[in-house]
């Protein structure tokens, strides 16, 4: 059975995490599986997977723009990859419009379309909060023999937009606990003695919501500071608001890494501040390592954290800041929620996620 991953880019996100983690054990489990990605720009997890030299990654266009992954002749070049395959399991926007393009392509050109997967990975997009599309994306989904939803949130937000004529699954993303529990910090941190510091991973899109963890540094003491990983169109913006509000001494902006383990031991408390998840990998990858988080009160992060981590109202700085400062100023509690957090880590192992997809996957082609 030989699989081949779709998606944009392996830039930091938890879709591309969870494709850079996964590969090798499906190839592993003896599932020949693959990646095709649209766009490159030496990304480290994309590196980082090469260095394992476990799969074939086509890669259809290299540049410093990453709104080459809108390149619609992406299509043609996909659809003869397409044909090497039995399954192609697809991430993201556009990813999900062209794979459908290019299967239908194949269809009329070859007369033979392989079957498709597509995992939907948030709650939100601007196709949703726009009606005007979704005839469209009705019609895109019913090219997909199953959707995968990553948590019981994603499919109630899916079955109200879509209905329930098209085929949906749960299956929860998963890491390698240990992994990140027994990960040392790493040593490329500015870091004084008395520091206590914060880090969210996540790329800088509108969703990630970066300025909201940013403005509650000023309801919380000099020695509190920022790590920012993950790039993106917004990081700009966000440059220029640590500049505005004086806090330069505060916040590090670390650009793509793929050492998120070293760097989450790094940290004092593992922040997501994001206007919707999903799911939240970085939450559950901050929760393995041992460190208390601090989330949105938001759909998928919600489903993770409530009774273990910290939860703040969307967009409200200051209550961001509170609950930092009640983990700050209480060893006792400190600890109490980084215990929580790891107990709750322990759910979301990976190896269960990869036995679920290949039960999905022979299900499929058999």
């Amino acid at each position: 059975m030989k699989v081949l991953q779709i998606i944009n880019s392996l830039g930091t996100g938890g879709a591309e995490k969870l494709l850079l983690d996964s590969i090798p054990l499906y190839r592993k489990a003896g599932v020949e599986m693959d990646l095709l990605v649209f766009w490159d720009h030496d990304l480290p997890f994309l590196k980082e997977l090469e260095r394992q030299h476990c799969c074939k990654i086509y890669v259809l266009s290299k540049s410093n723009n990453f709104r080459s992954i809108y390149n619609p002749m992406h299509i043609l070049r996909m659809r003869r990859i397409m044909q090497q395959y039995d399954i192609a399991h697809v991430h993201l926007f556009p990813a999900q419009y062209y794979a459908v393009f290019a299967n239908l392509l194949n269809g009329f050109l070859n007369k033979r379309k392989i079957p498709l997967i597509f995992t939907e990975h948030s709650t939100s997009n601007r196709r949703i909060v726009n009606k005007k599309y979704q005839w469209i994306e009705k019609l895109i989904y019913k090219h997909y023999n199953c959707q995968i939803c990553i948590s019981e949130n994603v499919k109630k937000v899916y079955e109200n937009y879509l209905g329930k004529d098209f085929r949906q699954e749960v299956i929860r993303n998963g890491i390698d606990v240990k992994r990140y529990q027994y990960a040392l910090p790493s040593d490329k941190i500015k870091k004084e003695a008395d520091d206590f510091l914060l880090i969210q991973v996540s790329g800088f899109r509108e969703m990630k919501d970066q300025a909201t963890l940013i403005r509650s540094l000023s309801f919380l003491p000099q020695h509190i500071k920022l790590l920012l990983a993950g790039d993106g169109p917004l990081r700009a913006r966000n440059e220029d608001l640590v500049k505005a509000l004086s806090l330069e001494s505060r916040v590090q902006f670390l650009g793509n890494r793929s050492d998120i383990q070293a760097l989450l031991k790094s940290a004092d408390v593992v922040v997501l501040s994001s206007k919707y998840e999903g799911f939240g990998l970085a939450i559950v990858e901050g929760m393995a390592a041992g460190r208390p988080v601090v989330a949105t009160d938001v759909g998928g992060l919600r489903e993770i954290v409530n009774g273990y981590g910290q939860l703040f109202p969307q967009g409200c700085a200051q209550a961001l800041a509170e609950q930092v400062l009640k983990l700050y100023e209480n060893q006792g509690y400190y600890n109490e929620i980084a215990e929580r957090c790891l107990k709750r880590a322990q759910e979301y192992d990976i190896g269960q996620m990869v036995e679920q997809y290949i039960v999905i996957y022979r299900k499929i082609f058999e």
